[in-house]
């Protein structure tokens, strides 16, 4: 047994010295003096130290939220940004890691120790937990009853936003008719109740997602995200793909796109409908009141595929910052949802190079917003809604690449059977050996469709039951700091705001960014003239 251990070592490491061509980066020197690290805590601790909380109200909030975002998965991309970079990549900070305040959620729904997504945003967006793949409805309603929905709706803090005249918009990768951004305007006993198509045979007399999302919630001036079959008449083509999807687009003779137009020109509002990234790019948010975009028939593109020509489509960082350009003009403020939704899509086909790289574009469109917006007077939340069966496994020497296989060297003993294997790995999911592992040697594990190993087999890899974290900055982000449950999430959003049960709770001060320039001009001047007095 000894000297097979032995022999898996020797082959293991001749492999990686002969295979292994993305050499790890070079530690910086400066990291092996340990006064860098005293100062380095010092830094940190001055920092904390010196942190003030943000007492006033949001005139502004935004969430961002990274589907299947658990706390493996942005460790994994916290280093594959790095790695991007040229950097060993554990270093490396994301912009919301950054962020002065931190807590946890936890996640499972009224029946399920691991959640879906539909009940999780109930939670987090309408401030009450629900049931599994429930949307928008209280936890008496069961999964596919649409008799037991009716009267037992619960709004959401975009409904409770625009109730006091703030703008709101929805931002996402997925089809805006999708679990996460639905449970911002719908309800409905089943999830997959998107469109009408979805519904036959369904007793009852509940509304599809997108019908709703179009008749019943008019007043939200930005849609951004996929789904477009959901919107189009059965016999229609779309224009992007020449095809005609007959089993999902719509059979009850409703143009939504058409209605939704009509709507804005009843009330002489300015709005425009894109579906292309040209068609996008023109739209000017200075005279545009109202934006629909549905760039997909489907999801949208993930970022690693994304066309990024005229005929393709903007980014999730584009979307955000096209939304904010919108959004502030109301003096009011606003509330923005924006979803990276395609980190959940990777996962669940155990392709984490995918899911990763959505990350990074989540994490660029947080950067926009933070660049776009004042922490003075804009709360900016950052949380998942659910994690994944997805962890770094061995123990590869700083460095290694996050995609790649864990190097032999680093560890006293390689596999017992003697087979290279990679640093991320699935609980479940398809790629399945039966016990018989895949001999990885030669093979790129890097690549965007390379499909990592799991131990269960399953047609699609599933959510993880964990606590997921909550990063955020701004007026009362000082309140999560601990193990919440989920649906603790909107509430705090809706206090900071002053909307939704919370709306009396406004004597707090806004702080109006636009004002302060002016403000310390005045006060300047006063002062130069008190001084020249006081001298004369």
């Amino acid at each position: 047994m000894k000297m097979q251990a032995i022999f898996s070592f020797l082959w293991f490491s001749l492999f990686f010295l002969t295979h292994n061509t993305n050499a790890a980066p070079k530690i910086p020197s400066k990291e092996r003096d340990p006064t860098f690290w005293r100062a380095k805590a010092k830094e940190e601790l001055k920092l904390t130290l010196g942190k003030k909380e943000i007492n006033g109200v949001a005139k502004n909030v935004i969430m961002f939220l990274g589907d299947g975002m658990g706390v493996a998965t942005v460790t994994a991309a916290r280093i594959y940004k790095g790695q991007l970079n040229g950097n060993p990549g554990e270093e490396t900070v994301l912009s919301f890691e950054e962020f002065p305040n931190l807590g946890l959620a936890k996640t499972y729904n009224i029946d399920r120790q691991t959640p879906d997504s539909a009940a999780t945003a109930t939670a987090y967006l309408c401030g009450v937990k629900g049931n599994y793949a429930t949307l928008g409805v209280d936890p008496t309603v069961p999964r596919s009853d649409c008799i037991a929905q009716k009267g037992r709706e619960v709004t959401s803090i975009l409904d409770w936003s625009k109730t006091v005249g703030k703008s709101v918009g929805i931002v996402t990768t997925s089809r805006i008719t999708h679990a996460s951004p639905a449970a911002l305007y719908a309800h409905t006993a089943e999830r997959d109740w998107e469109g009408d198509a979805d519904m036959e045979g369904v007793d009852g007399d509940c509304k599809d997602i997108a019908y709703q999302l179009i008749y019943d919630n008019a007043d939200i001036e930005v849609l951004l995200g996929g789904g477009r079959r959901h919107f189009m008449l059965k016999n229609q083509t779309d224009p992007e793909t020449g095809k005609i999807d007959s089993n999902k687009q719509r059979k009850d003779g409703r143009d939504l796109i058409k209605a939704w137009a009509a709507d804005k020109d009843a009330r002489n509002k300015f709005h425009t409908y894109v579906w292309n990234k040209e068609q996008f790019d023109n739209v000017d948010p200075r005279n545009t009141d109202y934006l629909l975009g549905l760039f997909e028939p489907s999801h949208m593109q993930y970022e690693l595929e994304r066309d990024k020509s005229g005929n393709g489509e903007p980014s999730l960082a584009e979307m955000t910052q096209k939304a904010i350009q919108i959004l502030q003009k109301n003096e009011k403020g606003f509330f923005l949802f924006v979803e990276g939704a395609r980190i959940d899509h990777a996962h669940h086909d155990t392709l984490p190079k995918k899911a990763l790289d959505e990350v990074v574009a989540l994490d660029a469109a947080v950067q926009m917003a933070m660049k776009l917006t004042n922490e003075m007077d804009t709360l900016i939340v950052v949380t998942a809604d659910h994690s994944h069966v997805f962890n770094i496994a061995g123990y590869p020497y700083r460095g290694n690449n996050i995609l790649g296989l864990v190097d032999p060297i680093s560890e006293e003993l390689g596999p017992m059977d003697g087979m290279p294997y990679t640093t991320l790995i699935y609980g479940n999911g398809p790629n399945y050996s039966n016990g018989n592992r895949t001999n990885l040697t030669g093979v790129d594990t890097t690549h965007k469709d390379f499909v990592f190993s799991s131990a269960v087999p399953m047609a699609d890899e599933t959510h993880g039951a964990e606590e997921v974290a909550i990063y955020a900055r701004g007026p009362m982000a000082h309140l999560f700091q601990r193990t919440h449950e989920q649906n603790y999430i909107p509430h705090v959003m809706a206090y900071a705001s002053c909307v939704g049960e919370y709306v009396t709770d406004c004597d707090r001060p806004i702080r109006s960014v636009a004002s302060c320039p002016v403000s310390m001009i005045t006060v300047i001047f006063v002062c130069i003239l008190c001084s020249k007095h006081w001298m004369f």
